[in-house]
């Protein structure tokens, strides 16, 4: 038991390892990317950001909407008609937890799987081989656009799911409980400060750097057989998930020592 526990340790570490390196090597082409091979690189940017980020607002926004419908109805449940605390209350669930979270696990299980599967076939089929000698490095062509791409989509995503969130709380608790506006609003912004904002962002950022270079590490392992893309694209959503939630675990705990 001692030994295959230190055995999944070992493996985590090793794939952690693996992913700090590819983002650091992302970051480091992030220039010379965008600098030598501008136009190809850009339109794999663009494209990866119209597949994961605006293909993907439609589902962030209906399940944010849901989302903001049903956590303002358990709210006045519990605390009744004060709009002051349900406003916090909201800041504190949607904008802190809730929000990075659900939109991270929405694109693991739809831009995740597609990244790590496309590159594992292209990986299959000898497309990367063709990119080295034509000279095209492809941690800048291939690599670096995708997670820039997820980064900047989560970011993005993330805020209009809080805002929407908020928008569907606030137009639930005004038709049908009857909370003013004013009062509702003035419990979100005393909630929300430049922490608030901070953790925001650095969750979203983080979820979406580790979601992506974890999908292209995985992508990138697939070697000799077609069955290993699928197995490939499983282990890239079970991975990312467990990173996201470590990741989320780590930053609430350590927002919650600024907070004592």
């Amino acid at each position: 038991m001692v030994t295959r526990l230190g055995y999944w340790f070992l493996i985590r570490f090793i794939l952690f390892i693996d992913i700090i390196a590819v983002i650091l090597q992302a970051l480091k082409n992030a220039f010379p990317s965008l600098r030598k091979e501008k136009k190809a690189v850009r339109a794999v940017l663009f494209k990866q950001i119209y597949f994961t980020g605006l293909q993907a607002s439609g589902i962030v926004i209906t399940i944010a909407v849901l989302l903001g419908i049903v956590i303002i109805t358990q709210v006045i449940s519990l605390v009744g008609h004060n709009g002051s605390l349900t406003g916090k209350i909201l800041v504190w669930v949607v904008l802190r937890e809730l929000a990075p979270l659900l939109t991270a696990i929405i694109i693991i299980a739809r831009s995740g799987t597609a990244i790590a599967a496309e590159l594992g076939s292209m990986k299959l089929n000898h497309e990367i081989d063709s990119l080295e000698m034509m000279g095209i490095s492809p941690e800048r062509y291939l690599i670096f656009p995708r997670i820039a791409g997820v980064t900047v989509s989560v970011v993005v995503l993330t805020l209009y799911s809080v805002f929407f969130a908020f928008l569907a709380s606030f137009t639930a608790a005004s038709l049908g409980w009857h909370i003013p506006f004013q009062q509702f609003s003035q419990g979100v912004i005393s909630a929300i400060g430049i922490q608030e904002i901070i953790i925001l962002l650095s969750k979203s950022i983080l979820f979406g750097l580790f979601i992506s270079a974890t999908c292209c590490s995985y992508g990138l392992r697939v070697s000799s057989s077609v069955t290993e893309i699928p197995q490939s694209a499983t282990k890239a959503v079970i991975s990312s998930l467990f990173a996201v939630f470590l990741l989320d675990g780590i930053i609430t705990y350590l927002a919650s020592f600024s907070l004592a």
